[in-house]
């Protein structure tokens, strides 16, 4: 692990994170977050890891109904985003998954820097730290790094080609999305959707070494079949939030 880690370091320069975004320009100011912990809903967890879910979100989705100040960089700022990360999660060998694992300071302001424009919230950096990024490292930075260099060499379909179409299923989104990909498969990602059979976010299964594997059965995600439907994003994102 701390060799991908180390090799994933050298290549997930903060340099590149404006790639994701059609157009994404820092505020001169960044809030800090509230601490993030586990509660008696989300308590702690400590269990080994037995594989990986890499999550991203559709930023025109979550925008269309969010609320509040944590959004407003996001959803009514210079930014437009197209697919966002929500976070690297790591999982367990079955159901369940580890969870803060260990106490959690507040993420350091240059390392919500490096990744608003990759993750635009500071509140869902700060939550994705605590809740998964301490199961896996003892580092933030070694985390968001790792997490945002898978991010970066993600390769996504045209949207708004698919979009536009007037039958589109998740199956067929699917496959465009693993054709953009090399070595990924349909049966290797997830769609979540929210109600009205919109787009919301897709999850890829990685194996306990960081490989695209196809994603177990009781992974969720909507059916193959079920009708989608995709909110307009920037017209020249191809890419562009939240918790599990």
């Amino acid at each position: 692990m701390l060799k991908v880690v180390a090799a994933l370091v050298l290549i997930a320069a903060p340099a590149s994170a404006l790639a994701q975004a059609a157009q994404c320009s820092l505020p001169a100011g960044i809030a800090r977050p509230k601490p993030d912990g586990p509660s008696e809903k989300e308590p702690r967890r400590v269990l080994p890891i037995g594989s990986y879910t890499l999550a991203i979100s559709w930023s025109p989705q979550f925008c269309k109904t969010a609320r509040g100040a944590d959004s407003r960089f996001q959803c009514a700022g210079k930014g437009r985003f197209g697919f966002v990360l929500h976070g690297l999660w790591p999982d367990g060998h079955g159901k369940d998954w580890p969870q803060y694992c260990r106490p959690a300071d507040l993420v350091p302001r240059q390392v919500l820097r490096d990744n608003l424009c990759t993750t635009p919230s500071v509140q869902l950096i700060q939550h994705e730290w605590a809740k998964h990024g301490t199961c896996m490292t003892t580092k933030p930075t070694l985390y968001f790094n790792q997490s945002r260099a898978f991010y970066q060499a993600l390769r996504y379909p045209d949207m708004a080609a698919l979009g536009r179409r007037e039958t589109l299923t998740v199956g067929q989104f699917a496959d465009a999305f693993a054709r953009a990909n090399k070595g990924l498969r349909a049966d290797m990602l997830r769609v979540t959707t929210t109600r009205g059979g919109w787009l919301n976010e897709v999850w890829l299964c990685m194996d306990k070494a960081m490989q695209f594997t196809r994603c177990p059965g009781h992974q969720g995600g909507a059916p193959t079949s079920a009708a989608l439907r995709i909110a307009r994003g920037p017209d020249s994102a191809t890419p562009a939030r939240r918790s599990r």
